[in-house]
């Protein structure tokens, strides 16, 4: 997880692990193919009360290379099944493993059942504009 930066700035704790692993085939038509499997678990940052959320990792996606500069063919464009990466003479499997967790994350994770925080002493602070509405409410009156 030292090596995922990005992905860090997500998580609630970087105790997690992460499993990975590629493997490179052709298709019918000799194209190369890159198959990336993901797994592991993640304690994400509940978006609601801020604790930990344990975050189960299962991604498994095909990938297209295509060289740097070359055009996409259209058949990958209308492929959901296939995305296309784009690819030069070194290929950073840190950076991929990290983008295809990011782009699997929730975009606002949080517990089922959870409460939003409550201020110290789990008394509800009354809102300003109550006070507001008070004075409204009795200027009404005369």
């Amino acid at each position: 997880m030292a090596k995922l930066e990005r992905l860090a700035d997500n998580l609630a704790d970087t105790a997690g692990v992460l499993r990975y692993g590629i493997e490179g085939s052709l298709d019918e038509e000799r194209r190369p193919r890159l198959r990336l499997n993901v797994s592991g678990g993640l304690v994400l940052r509940c978006q609601r009360c801020l604790g930990g959320l344990a975050w189960p990792v299962d991604i498994g996606v095909t990938l297209q290379p295509v060289r740097k500069g070359d055009e996409i063919p259209d058949e990958e464009l209308e492929d959901d099944e296939i995305d296309a990466l784009e690819v030069g003479a070194d290929l950073d499997v840190d950076a991929l493993v990290e983008d295809e967790v990011l782009l699997a994350l929730p975009i606002a994770p949080r517990h089922d059942d959870c409460q939003p925080p409550r201020p110290e002493g789990g008394v509800e602070k009354e809102s300003p504009f109550a006070k507001l509405a008070a004075l409204r409410g009795g200027g009404n009156k005369a």
